[in-house]
């Protein structure tokens, strides 16, 4: 897994009726884009996230392109 800062982390609900999350990557700490990632959630929460299998990298749009 591999994600730049401004990406998107989704994380899939793990059982039946559990929304999914989505969240900002707003630090990489691992080397070459390598977990852990420091991630901002709509509610302004920060976390260290090390991705699990339930998780996905979103690769930001860039705009300008």
């Amino acid at each position: 897994m591999r994600a730049t800062v401004g990406d998107r982390l989704h994380v899939h609900g793990r059982t039946v009726g559990d929304s999914d999350r989505f969240g900002e990557i707003i630090e990489v700490r691992g080397q070459n884009g390598a977990p852990p990632y420091l991630v901002r959630f709509p509610d302004g929460h920060e976390s260290l996230i090390y991705p699990g299998p339930d998780c996905v990298v979103e690769t930001r749009v860039n705009e300008n392109a």
